[in-house]
């Protein structure tokens, strides 16, 4: 992903409650099996499914507020994200001012390095966030006991990280050749290329706090470009690809971590199942996604009123008039309840996760047919 550096080079122009143990059939939203008798699949209608998949969400930030000790996946998940923000931004920062040249491959190595490490982490995370969360009425359990069941299935999570990884490098070169070889009016189709609406809206106040783009540019008495111009914009950037292609790919593969942390499933096998139960769930899923989706689009949005009250906007429109110190501090802390706000929805989606795998697997085994002659288990 150091393509993204060049893109960068363009764009600049260069009360607390305590946990409540609950049932968690009433919590998480499955029904009891004999609900699913006589229905299709044991999924109901399309409207049914999308209506279950938007109360799964709601019901996951239910479960986030009477057991805020899942905040934990909150905060790891933030550090982690940090973490491969500083690693994108480390190799160009020592290439630039160190005059160090890196070969291409190499280049692609520690790009596909730093992805699979992070990668590594964050399942981890997620699936001690799933073993947080009983499939049954027991009371959830610390998430650093489930962090710690998670070890057992390290082999299993680190070649499903690598997957990922490369999958997702994969999804990211195509992505950025693809949109390069693309006449200029279908451009605009590039959310995340130079001069886009992503790209042009992080450079405006309130993400730009500063709106000077000299404080990251120049590294005082070197004349070299300092590491905060390789954080902002250019690491963001690329994190903020990494999630977005990281996400698509755990949308379009949501059960793989939940069966293998609670059924013990091997990789092939919990990534064959994912997809049988995807064809039976992606409107669920889909629906649960998209509601999430919303919610954090309109977090996203409040910016603009950020904007009107503050009269700032980009650093071109405003090249005489920095902000005062009182609105640098208010951006940066407007960019860090968004931040906060985004891993927040991003660990109800985890949970969502779990639960709707349960009730998946709930209609699976009610709409399984019974023993009779000829099948395994008749007498």
């Amino acid at each position: 992903m150091s393509r993204v550096a060049e893109i960068a080079g363009y764009w600049l122009g260069l009360c607390r409650k305590p946990p409540v143990a609950r049932s968690m059939q009433a919590d998480m939203g499955i029904l009891p099996l004999s609900a699913y008798e006589g229905l299709p699949d044991g999924g109901g209608s399309r409207p049914e499914m999308i209506r279950r998949g938007i109360g799964t969400a709601i019901s996951g930030m239910k479960t986030l507020v009477h057991n805020p000790r899942l905040l934990w996946f909150t905060l790891l998940s933030g550090l982690v994200l940090a973490g491969y923000t500083l690693g994108q931004a480390a190799f160009p920062f020592a290439s630039w001012n160190l005059h160090i040249h890196i070969d291409p491959i190499v280049s692609y190595g520690l790009d596909f390095l730093v992805a699979f490490v992070t990668l590594a982490c964050l399942m981890f995370i997620l699936a001690g966030l799933i073993l947080s969360i009983p499939p049954d009425k027991k009371a959830p359990v610390s998430f650093f006991a489930g962090l710690g069941g998670a070890k057992k299935y390290s082999k299993a999570i680190l070649l499903w990280s690598f997957v990922l990884a490369l999958a997702g490098m994969l999804v990211f070169y195509a992505w950025f050749y693809l949109f390069i070889w693309l006449p200029p009016e279908f451009r605009f189709l590039n959310l995340f290329g130079p001069f886009s609406f992503l790209t042009g809206t992080l450079s405006q106040f309130p993400f730009n706090w500063t709106l000077d783009w000299n404080m990251f540019t120049e590294l005082p008495g070197y004349g070299g470009r300092s590491l905060l111009l390789w954080i902002y914009p250019s690491g963001f950037m690329e994190t903020v690809i990494f999630s977005a292609i990281t996400l698509l790919l755990l949308i379009l593969t949501p059960f793989v971590l939940p069966l293998i942390v609670l059924e013990q499933k091997t990789l092939g096998e919990a990534v064959a199942g994912s997809f049988a139960l995807m064809k039976k769930t992606w409107i669920e899923v889909a629906a649960c996604a998209v509601f999430l989706g919303v919610v954090v689009s309109g977090l996203f949005l409040t910016y603009m009123l950020v904007q009107a009250a503050s009269g700032m906007v980009s650093p071109y429109e405003t090249v005489t008039y920095h902000p005062t110190g009182t609105w640098v501090a208010l951006g940066f802390l407007y960019d860090l309840a968004l931040a906060i706000l985004v891993l927040v929805a991003a660990t109800i989606g985890g949970i969502a996760a779990q639960r709707l795998y349960l009730s998946a697997k709930g209609r699976q085994t009610a709409g399984s047919p019974e023993p009779g002659p000829g099948r395994r288990g008749y007498n």
